[in-house]
């Protein structure tokens, strides 16, 4: 009751702060008027009597404080006071909040856009049972990008069942479908092939009906678990969806239940739309595919379910017959509890976490920049200060309204800030979006966009943060004022010297900060051209078209004839310089991967990667012959002969001549038998998935020859691609009647598509960069203004006695040329640093070399000096007549 009482104190007095002040007036009013008529009754005239009873009653402002004083709700009254004397204050220094706004709306709402992006990708945790203890199980061979890959056999499943560290082993894989049913028209869903215990093991409990259960694995009646979204989607939320009939890949199946409304799958951004039993994928073999999880026993560690589990996987994969490259391959045990490991997860933490740490130099070089203006419009308010504390002001209370001023400031641009969170975290997605690895899945963005709790308490932290680092030292300065001095006329020249080094302190750091985010930028940009350019072939004038032969019934012989046919007609099309086929393009990854045993080297097995094409594939892309020849109508038959690039030739023969040596596949199926190739060629490497690494050892077959249907198509144009796009479009449709086209697109758009977080480094770095520039050049800008204002009189006198206006040009900028040098000094070193961290984030990224920091050096200079003009300018001609009478 005493809390309940107290809350109806504080809100009363907040809404009804004019009736309490008036009803106080009034007993005072009635008090004095009571002792008047005891002073009149006693034989005084009304007025003395009146007079006597002012004067034995004191000052009424003295009781009026008292009495606030004593009631619980005197600081939230203290606080709205300070709140709208700070609000009048900023509304009377429209610049000055302009600016100070700006500068935090721009630091806090890039810091909220990618904190926003990070918590839906890596924070955001999965509704399942206590989500701490899920694990995922990965493989990953020697070479390949880290994590890892979840894809195992069935006979390592039943290995690892016998393992000591996992309450539950889990299994499931994800792959695409066409669904189709009653009522909605086809559609390619991500779907789930789970084991019995699946939704048991993480605690999903059903929305309607009822979840997969073991003995749907071996029941003959197949049935289905939809997610929320689709039945919301697709059955408007009917209950009647359970007993329907659903469509999966010419599978029907059985509706039986609906998921609960959160759950989408084990992947935060990847939705799933069906789940059905392990066994629809087919009839499990030792051969079949899984995916594991699993949750770890109580005070089981990751390190100690990593080592037993390798131990069950290593024997699993020593038995006869077993997958050499599994052999080759090591045991990774991750956490789940966030999420599975997707290439959308790959693609983005990396990236954002540079840039959270960008974001935040960023936020810290905005709140220099504010602590700089608010130091300054302290020392103008000196005057009122002095006047304030004069009156009997405390000093915690002109700290306590400094600080209010400054968190107002941090409140009102972080509202600022959250809308320009939102629409740049709209622009990142797009960017995200256009990425390759992720336009072929169903990515939940509204996960990546949305803000949740975490998000706004993540905002307001930093909201409050910002305003105390911005507001505290000015505050201090401010509160620190000596009546005596700044009543003084002379108190209006100059600065201390302890506000002159911290002014100056706050800009060399401003100078150093963004000496950093050019230098990154700088570098970014730099590897970002060395990306495009660097990969094997030329990208610009090739036009990229992808064919569909699932559905065409083509035989090697019809698309032979086809083909040729195609491929002439192209040729002959001005604009064309060349058209070629091939089973994948480059920047899809390669088309298949084996093992190679080179002819007389035995002991060599590397792992190679291969792509069947047609003759003039090298042409067309324009990749260097380095020895030999083209594969030729004559190669179509009789023995196998390929071409290889130059890492294979290295990795398989060294420095031996490789042309007519020999070599064996051993393909990773193990349901091809061994072939032997004659190398008749050697070209130059040329990277075909992963920019940032060197290109893999490369073996090309004749397509023609392996009685392969290549489904790329690429051709050389003279002119802008999208010129040709009609004529191919027909050409295809007149010769491959049956064979759509699936997607057309530049060889540099493709590129682009690979490097998205490249070119979102890149783009956003120099915008960082020039916006860092910005800051820095408005906060010299503004105490060098700031110093010649205060420095009038000064001026005045140098110029009165006969100094010329080049020396006093030389003052001022020898002040600015002292800071910015002093920032270059700090910056460079943590440059350094910032290159070594942002290397060891992103590999291939290079970081010999110092040209990315002189660069960022010679900028700042430049800049530095022009802001510095114009208050030199304004120093020059000061007239000292005007500046002494003034003073």
């Amino acid at each position: 009751m005493k809390l309940l009482s107290s809350l109806r104190s504080l809100i009363s007095t907040l809404f009804h702060h004019d009736h309490i002040e008036s009803e106080m007036e009034e007993e005072l009013r009635l008090h004095i008027e009571n002792r008047a008529d005891d002073l009149e009754r006693s034989g005084l005239s009304r007025t003395e009597a009146v007079r006597q009873a002012r004067i034995e009653f004191g000052g009424q402002e003295r009781f009026k404080e008292e009495i606030r004083d004593e009631r619980a709700s005197r600081w939230l009254e203290t606080l709205w006071t300070d709140l709208r004397y700070a609000a009048r204050m900023l509304r009377k220094s429209p610049g000055f909040t302009a600016v100070a706004l700006l500068t935090l709306a721009l630091g806090i709402g890039a810091n909220t856009a990618i904190f926003t992006m990070m918590n839906g990708l890596m924070l955001h945790t999965l509704p399942v049972r206590d989500p701490a203890r899920l694990v995922e199980i990965l493989h990953h061979y020697p070479d390949e990008p880290e994590p890892g890959f979840n894809g195992f056999l069935w006979d390592d499943y039943q290995a690892m069942r016998g393992n000591r560290v996992l309450s539950d082993l889990i299994i499931g894989s994800l792959n695409f479908c066409v669904l189709s049913g009653h009522g909605f028209a086809s559609q390619t869903a991500f779907v789930g092939n789970v084991g019995g215990t699946f939704f048991e093991s993480l605690g999903v409990k059903p929305a309607i009906g009822r979840l997969i259960i073991p003995q749907d694995i071996t029941d003959s009646a197949p049935v289905a678990v939809v997610s929320w979204s689709f039945w919301k989607s697709r059955f408007n939320l009917n209950p009647a969806i359970v007993g329907q009939k659903i469509i999966a890949d010419d599978k029907p199946l059985t509706i039986v239940g609906v998921a609960q409304r959160e759950f989408y799958g084990l992947s935060n951004q990847a939705k799933q739309d069906l789940w059905m039993p392990f066994s629809l994928g087919g009839p499990i073999s030792s051969e079949t595919g899984v995916g594991l999880y699993g949750y770890l026993n109580p005070g089981v560690t990751i390190q100690q379910a990593r080592a037993d589990l390798s131990t069950l996987f290593q024997a699993s994969n020593n038995r006869p017959g077993a997958d050499p490259f599994m052999r080759r391959s090591d045991l990774r045990v991750v956490p789940a509890g966030h999420g599975i490991s997707t290439p959308v997860t790959q693609m983005l933490s990396t990236p954002l976490i540079v840039l959270m740490a960008t974001v935040s130099l960023l936020l810290l070089l905005a709140c220099a920049n504010l602590a700089g203006l608010l130091m300054a419009r302290g020392a103008s308010r000196q005057h009122e200060m002095a006047v304030r504390v004069s009156l009997g002001a405390a000093r915690s209370r002109l700290l306590r309204q400094n600080l209010t001023e400054s968190l107002l400031l941090s409140i009102i641009g972080s509202a600022i800030g959250i809308f320009f969170a939102y629409a740049a975290t709209g622009a990142l997605v797009r960017v995200f979006a256009s990425g390759r690895f992720i336009t072929d899945l169903p990515v939940r963005f509204d996960m990546l966009r949305n803000p949740d709790a975490r998000v706004l308490v993540f905002t307001a932290a930093i909201a409050l943060l910002t305003g105390l680092l911005c507001g505290l030292a000015p505050a201090i300065s401010a509160s620190n004022v000596s009546p005596a001095s700044a009543l003084l006329p002379s108190a209006k020249i100059g600065q201390t010297k302890r506000q002159r080094f911290f002014g100056r302190g706050l800009v060399a750091a401003q100078v150093a900060l963004s000496l950093v985010l050019v230098s990154l930028a700088c570098l970014f940009v730099s590897y970002l051209s060395t990306l495009r350019n660097d990969l094997g072939f030329e990208r610009n004038n090739l036009l990229l078209v992808t064919l569909d032969f699932a559905q065409s019934g083509y035989n090697p012989a019809q698309y032979s004839h086809l083909s040729q046919v195609l491929l002439a007609r192209l040729n002959a099309v001005p604009g064309v310089s060349s058209a070629t086929f091939s089973e994948m393009s480059p920047m899809e990854g390669p088309a298949a991967s084996a093992v190679a045993v080179p002819e007389g080297h035995p002991e060599k097995q590397p792992q190679i990667v291969i792509n069947n094409i047609a003759p003039g594939y090298f042409k067309t892309y324009a990749t260097p012959f380095l020895a030999g020849r083209d594969f030729s109508s004559r190669d179509e038959v009789g023995s196998r002969v390929a071409i290889i690039n130059q890492t294979a030739a290295r990795d398989f023969f060294g420095t031996e001549n490789p042309i007519g040596k020999h070599f064996t596949l051993d393909h990773i199926t193990q349901t091809k038998e061994p072939k032997t190739f004659e190398v008749i060629g050697v070209v130059a490497d040329a990277k075909y998935k992963d920019l940032e690494q060197p290109a893999p050892p490369t073996i090309y077959g004749n397509l023609i020859r392996e009685g392969e249907l290549g489904s790329q198509l690429a051709i050389r144009t003279k002119l802008d691609p999208a010129s040709v796009d009609a004529v191919v479009r027909q050409t295809e449709s007149d010769v491959f009647k049956n064979v759509p086209i699936v997607r057309m697109m530049e060889m540099n758009q493709q590129i682009d598509s690979t490097i998205v977080p490249q070119r979102l480094f890149a783009a956003l770095s120099a915008s960082f960069g020039a916006l860092g520039v910005l800051l820095a050049v408005v906060g010299l800008y503004g105490l060098l203004a700031y110093a010649v204002a205060r420095r009038t009189h000064e001026i005045g006198v140098r110029i009165a006695l006969g100094a010329e206006r080049t020396d006093v040009v030389r003052i001022v900028l020898r002040d600015a040329v002292w800071m910015i040098c002093a920032g270059l000094a700090i910056g460079a070193p943590l440059a350094f640093w910032g290159k070594r961290i942002a290397a060891s984030l992103i590999p291939g990224l290079p970081i010999a070399g110092a040209l990315p920091i002189i660069v960022a050096a010679a900028v700042m200079i430049a800049v530095g000096l022009i802001a510095a003009y114009l208050p030199a300018r304004r120093a020059m001609h000061v007239d000292p007549l005007i500046a002494l009478r003034y003073e």
